[in-house]
């Protein structure tokens, strides 16, 4: 009875404990982007300088990682040569910076509602990309799939009252690239068995971004900004907005680490609607009924996909977890022939 009942308060404090990681992750997550949207909105904060946002909090998350992995040694760094990191980080930092400033960019053009749906293009983008660098297998069935998310984004952006061409462009373009950049992290580092943390990634990616976007920053940014003389750094503000991104990262860590990945993609959907819910009652950004019912399609598409994924990786753990009973037997037997092989030769002698 003791036994049980340790047993069941070890897994209601497993699951709670789980809940929690959720439930902060969905918080920050939900700050970030409002935070970010308040910013750089022309009717709220009114500081539409997206490049320049997501350099400081490059800056910040850099100074911070650099402090956890370097000085603190709170995270282990991982062993990386110059040219691994010229050929491997440096690319994926130069997509990541470019996925950034196009989403940071669409929150001056779009509502929040808007670019949560569409941001269901999400797996579609990973689906073609990872095909067309041969990392994932052509299949008509999760095409199909594809295809329902995608006219269920349509009907969503049909239904838009704010439609903003050059916000979509934005956006669309925000996904495609780190669609490219979570194919090429495959391809570049996990191939290669590098696996990189939220905060070690942070640590060698963060840097490289920074240098990225001081370029389309002193072109087009700067320049403006040197207008805007009436401008003060607002540290309360931009501090944190900075800090909320950086636990963002610390959460990703402990959601994944505590739980799986999968969970982290339930709890997106979860925090989808709450942002689509938020932007509508408090924001007051018209959400019309065709939009909740092409969004609808794409969520019910992308929760079939999230599923058969699910599937795929229960039945390939079911495969290994089956062949190690006849790994283990077939050396039985090999150790039982040896043996026996051994005792003829003594008796022959």
């Amino acid at each position: 009875m003791g036994k049980g009942g340790a047993l069941s308060e070890g897994v209601v404090k497993k699951v709670i404990l789980s809940y929690t990681y959720v439930a902060i992750w969905i918080f920050l997550s939900f700050t970030v982007i409002v935070y970010n949207k308040y910013i750089l909105d022309r009717k709220m904060y009114n500081w539409p300088f997206p490049i320049s946002l997501t350099m400081i909090h490059m800056a910040f998350c850099s100074s911070l990682a650099y402090l956890l992995v370097s000085v603190l040694k709170v995270v282990e760094p991982v062993s990386m040569s110059r040219d691994l990191y010229l050929r491997s980080v440096v690319p994926i930092g130069a997509l990541y910076s470019l996925s950034l400033w196009f989403s940071n960019s669409a929150y001056i053009y779009l509502s929040v509602s808007f670019i949560q749906m569409l941001k269901a293009l999400m797996p579609v983008a990973v689906y073609s990309i990872g095909v067309l660098f041969k990392k994932e297998g052509f299949k008509s069935e999760t095409m199909a799939n594809m295809i329902s998310i995608s006219v269920g984004v349509a009907i969503a952006a049909y239904g838009e009252a704010r439609f903003d061409s050059w916000g979509v462009i934005l956006q669309l373009g925000a996904v495609a690239f780190e669609a490219t950049r979570l194919v090429l992290i495959q391809i570049l580092l996990t191939s290669k068995g590098i696996t990189l943390n939220p905060i070690t990634s942070l640590y060698y990616v963060a840097p490289c971004c920074f240098v990225f976007l001081l370029v389309p920053w002193f072109f087009v940014e700067f320049p403006l900004l040197r207008e805007t003389s009436s401008f003060r750094f607002d540290f309360l503000v931009f501090g944190t907005n900075s800090f909320c991104a950086f636990a963002l990262n610390l959460a990703v860590f402990l959601l994944v680490g505590k739980t799986s990945a999968l969970t982290m993609n339930v709890a997106g959907v979860v925090k989808d609607w709450l942002l689509i819910a938020f932007s509508w009652s408090v924001i007051k950004d018209t959400v019309t009924p065709v939009n909740l019912f092409g969004y609808g399609i794409a969520f019910l598409a992308v929760a079939y996909y999230n599923h058969s994924k699910l599937q795929a990786l229960k039945a390939k753990e079911a495969q290994k977890k089956a062949a190690q009973p006849d790994e283990e037997s077939g050396r039985l037997l090999e150790e039982r022939s040896g043996d026996s092989a051994g005792a003829k030769n003594e008796s022959e002698n």
